[in-house]
């Protein structure tokens, strides 16, 4: 039986997940407290999959890395490289369009502390490979962070001793999108100095590279 490649609205396949969401239903009814469905405006050549929707963003807005810190930075460098337009204002009705390009996450929840466990990844991960498999012009994929990298490799079935995540790497699984690698945009991440705005860009440039070689 083929999956969907998005989850129905009371998903009830992760109870802590459902607890969770339920808490917050009631803490703020007006929210989206709810799985994020994918982002997606038209034809799609890059899929950037990242780890789960954060509590005040994507769960409160219903659109992924909207109205955190990460989207911050993921969107200005979207337009920058040509993979979005318009103004990103923090908020599913700014206006902006995805162009190519499709956002997703791993796990469709936002999970406590933002730490999904892995039962709860293998359970989201046919909503991922489904996702994947209705592009069929797919060119490149970003994964943002180990989890991201790991659990699209799963869906490619890809060994993942094969391809090791590391920030800025480039895997190319026979017959497959090449497989591009960053840390995650999160605040942390930037704030600590492990992941910066160039070095987040220089994997743009690479993605951007390896687009427009494919035509």
């Amino acid at each position: 039986m083929s999956v969907s490649s998005e989850p129905e609205r009371d998903c009830p396949l992760c109870p802590r997940l459902v607890a969770f969401r339920e808490q917050h239903r009631a803490a703020e009814p007006d929210w989206h407290n709810a799985p994020v469905p994918t982002f997606a405006s038209g034809p799609v050549r890059l899929l950037v999959v990242g780890l789960a929707p954060g509590l005040r963003g994507a769960n409160k807005t219903g659109r992924p890395f909207t109205g955190d810190f990460a989207g911050d930075l993921l969107y200005e460098t979207l337009v920058d490289f040509g993979f979005a337009r318009g103004t990103y204002a923090a908020r599913p009705d700014d206006g902006l369009r995805l162009v190519d390009t499709a956002i997703t996450n791993a796990v469709r929840c936002v999970p406590p502390q933002n730490k999904p466990t892995g039962a709860e990844i293998r359970t989201c991960l046919p909503f991922l490979k489904a996702t994947i498999a209705g592009y069929a012009d797919l060119t490149a994929i970003l994964a943002l962070g180990r989890i991201a990298h790991e659990a699209t490799l799963t869906a490619l079935e890809q060994r993942k001793s094969r391809f090791p995540f590391g920030h800025g790497a480039r895997h190319a699984p026979e017959g497959l999108p090449v497989l591009f690698d960053s840390y995650h945009c999160s605040r942390y991440n930037t704030n600590t100095g492990r992941l910066t705005r160039a070095m987040f860009r220089d994997v743009f440039a690479a993605v951007r590279a390896e687009i427009d070689k494919a035509g």
